[in-house]
């Protein structure tokens, strides 16, 4: 079960400088973190980014899923991450394994050199970076992430594993693409001019992204789903849609349909709100909550 959540790259639009965007990047961040969301995927608003195009809530996103250990040797120093401190920190749960095959913690890490003998040097955040024999059909190179597994620090004791560690992956893609995935699940659609939230609804729809997934789609403060789609609010469906089968999808085009059907729900996860306008990062917090609910 995969749980996407699709941002805008407008999304920091209304920020009135770097620092504040920033900040704000950081609390999408703590929503995925909080709420295990497994992709965060970042979408085009093309010309409605503001002063901040150009990839930048990209790349301060993946820079906040970089682990701090590796922050410094994997980013070194950019202009779209001037004000990164200001960020509140992920504090990710550590994944451990069980089993004496499997104990241990995962970590990340960074290939530092290849050496002779099937062998590369990692950075992970230890006191030294260590050396690892590669498995077999795994290929590395410099500069190369990868995911390692400690058993023991004194003395050090790892190995290279083909598994990612817990946190979520940061990805480019557009809107037409993620809800044409096998993995989407239930494709859900944010906004307050969708079908309103109640508890007797929130059962069954609960239970279908428990058993099948989601893919959650966002937009920004001052330019809703809607009008990112290209169609009126008025003709937002007011009620869940039928699912429309990936494979009728043919044209990304057919995202601009008034009905929006390419979503399976049209979801406003914050009934007679009291400001406005709800940022994005206070959405996601609003709507993963709700969506994370067991029975």
């Amino acid at each position: 079960m995969t749980v996407s959540v699709l941002v805008p790259s407008s999304l920091t639009r209304e920020a009135e400088d770097k620092r504040e965007a920033t900040r704000k990047l950081g609390y999408v961040a703590r929503a995925a973190t909080v709420f295990r969301v497994d992709r965060l995927v970042v979408f085009p608003d093309s010309g409605a980014e503001g002063r901040w195009g150009d990839g930048f809530v990209e790349t301060v996103l993946r820079y906040a899923a970089t682990p701090p250990y590796l922050r410094k040797e994997a980013w070194g120093k950019r202009d779209e991450l001037e004000y990164v401190g200001v960020m509140p920190p992920l504090r990710t749960a550590p994944q451990t394994g069980s089993g004496s095959d499997e104990s241990g913690s995962l970590r990340q890490g960074i290939v530092t050199e290849v050496g002779s003998e099937g062998r590369v040097r990692v950075n992970c955040g230890l006191q030294h970076p260590v050396s690892l024999p590669v498995p077999d059909g795994m290929e590395l190179g410099e500069g190369e992430r990868v995911t390692i597994r400690v058993s023991s620090r004194r003395p050090v004791r790892a190995k290279l594993v083909d598994q990612s560690p817990r946190g979520y992956d940061v990805i480019a893609s557009d809107l037409s693409t993620e809800l044409s995935r096998d993995d989407a699940g239930v494709r859900i659609a944010t906004s307050r001019h969708g079908e309103q939230l109640s508890v007797s609804r929130l059962g069954d729809i609960v239970a279908d992204t428990g058993a099948r997934g989601m893919t959650v789609a966002f937009g920004s403060p001052e330019r809703g789903l809607p009008e990112i789609l290209g169609f009126d609010p008025s003709e937002v469906p007011s009620e869940g849609t039928e699912r429309v089968a990936a494979a009728e999808a043919t044209d990304g085009d057919e995202l601009d349909e008034p009905d929006g059907s390419r979503f399976d729900l049209w979801l406003d996860a914050v009934p007679n709100q009291g400001s406005e306008v709800v940022r994005t990062e206070e959405a996601m917090f609003a709507v993963l909550a709700c969506l994370s609910l067991t029975e």
